[in-house]
């Protein structure tokens, strides 16, 4: 491991996200000082969660206000760090704007971000949070890899800001890492490419997409059904434990598919019947593909007809050996990860019994 020096902070941009909170307690539970990039350091109740981690950890966490947008609003965050680990990046589906609420958000954001490394001096790596959707765009794709399964080698070439506009930002922000640290020696860049991320939160009451997902199969909304749509799956926990292996890995470099498993929403139902199903509405059966591509888009704007031509009834393949063998990574199980997440939602009231 990279050496890790105790006395030199770390930086985490949108530090009260659903990952980024598990990075921020990994880090803390090492001893490092932290300094946490947030919108709002007096909103206090944002920051509870963070603070309950911080006030049993061996580390330290200090707020600063930035913004995405705010050119120079990183500068006094970054002072004297390290490692910066940008993960702030918006992870909508349902949007008005795309141009607006996704791409210059990511875009923007990341090269606000990577300017503000440029000129700190003591910044040595950069762990910046991508997707999978910056490898993919639809399952379609997967027939288009050389090897028939998704690598880090491979690029989304197929999204657009009218198609997938949410995988279109993780591609142009990833791109834009790229071209930014290959105009530079100084730093460092190693990117986390995760798959749909699961488990539970620092927050229990989030609201990313994963928590709307999830909650989803327990609150009735997929009651009638799900398509069978395949995807990958990582747990969050594991998810900031490669953030923090690619921090301190000396030889890490590169990209880095996360993803512990291959699998398809009728899978994920099926671990959730076996333990709450007696409880909760949790689909039992798998609809059509003519259904999903008839009735998807009046359901969810977000399942256009062509997502479900491209996605329904097609397989997630990707190989996430690079992060085993570089990073030393081990995945827990689905089970764990899909149990542990719906429980926290009951436990927290964001589910009720039927």
């Amino acid at each position: 491991m990279l050496q890790v020096d105790k006395q030199t902070p770390v930086m985490v941009t949108g530090a009260t996200g659903y990952v980024a909170g598990w990075i921020v307690k990994r880090l803390l539970d090492e001893g490092l000082s932290v300094h946490a990039a947030v919108r709002d350091p007096q909103n206090k109740e944002k920051l509870k969660y963070l603070n309950q981690i911080a006030e049993k950890a061996p580390g330290k966490i200090k707020y600063f206000k930035a913004d995405l947008l705010d050119q120079g609003s990183y500068a006094q965050a970054m002072a004297g760090c390290q490692v910066v680990f940008h993960t702030a990046s918006p992870f909508i589906l349902n949007v008005k704007d795309p141009q607006k609420e996704l791409i210059d958000p990511a875009l923007l954001g990341t090269r606000n971000v990577l300017e503000e490394v440029n000129r700190t001096a003591s910044v040595k790596r950069v762990v910046l949070t991508s997707s999978c959707a910056a490898i993919y765009s639809d399952n379609a794709d997967l027939e288009r890899t050389p090897k028939g399964v998704f690598t880090e080698e491979v690029w989304n070439t197929t999204s657009s800001l009218t198609h997938q506009p949410y995988s279109y930002s993780k591609t142009l922000a990833e791109r834009e890492a790229w071209k930014i640290n290959e105009q530079q020696t100084r730093w460092d860049l190693v990117v986390i490419n995760p798959s749909l991320v699961i488990g539970p939160g620092i927050n229990p009451r989030a609201t990313s997409e994963s928590f709307k997902l999830i909650k989803q199969f327990g609150d009735g909304a997929m009651k009638p059904g799900v398509p069978h749509l395949g995807m990958g799956v990582i747990d969050v926990r594991d998810l900031a434990e490669a953030h923090f292996r690619a921090a301190f890995t000396p030889a890490a470099k590169g990209r880095y598919i996360i993803s512990a498993h291959n699998t398809d929403y009728p899978a994920l139902a099926a671990i959730l019947v076996e333990k709450y199903g007696d409880r909760y509405p949790i689909p039992r059966r798998v609809l059509p593909k003519w259904l999903v591509w008839l009735v998807g888009p009046l359901v969810n704007k977000a399942m256009t007809r062509k997502m479900a031509a491209l996605n329904v009834n097609r397989p997630f393949k990707a190989d996430n050996g690079k992060g085993v063998r570089e990073l030393g990574l081990q995945y827990r199980p689905m089970k764990e990860s899909m149990n542990d997440f719906f429980q926290q939602m009951i436990d927290s009231g964001v589910l009720r019994q039927r």
